[in-house]
């Protein structure tokens, strides 16, 4: 089998067509939480923490460095740790929203029909129970 062949085969498989899928719509579906994260969830923090943007907080290392005329030499270097606690946020509320999706789709699927019991174990209780009769 040439690997052409092996390619179609291995695409035409049902699960890596869903899988493209979930990836894709992933995809979107980040891109509408982290909008809601930026626009409704990041003011709110901004609020509590007086105002400075959660994605601004940073430790800096090194000052930027200006020379006389005020013209930056140097960059300052910082850890940005504020992005992570952004991220962070964005990851939680993906997480959160998928949870509440599956839980629901697991509520909204039939139950699966309960096993009949087999014939012998239904004869054994009848002779049990006629058994304690006696």
């Amino acid at each position: 089998m040439g690997m052409l062949s092996e390619f179609k085969a291995f695409i035409a498989r049902g699960s890596v067509v869903d899988l493209a899928v979930a990836v894709v719509i992933g995809g979107a579906f980040g891109k509408i939480v982290t909008a809601i994260v930026d626009g409704f969830v990041m003011p709110v923090v901004s609020l509590v923490t007086g105002g400075v943007s959660v994605a601004d907080w940073k430790y800096v290392v090194t000052p930027a460095t200006l020379d006389a005329t005020g013209k930056q030499v140097a960059a300052e270097v910082a850890i940005k740790y504020g992005l992570l606690f952004q991220a962070a946020i964005d990851f939680l509320l993906i997480a959160f929203v998928i949870f509440l999706f599956l839980k629901a789709y697991n509520r909204l699927r039939e139950p699966e029909a309960a096993a009949a019991t087999p014939e012998d174990t239904l004869l054994l209780r009848e002779i049990r129970d006629a058994l304690k009769s006696r």
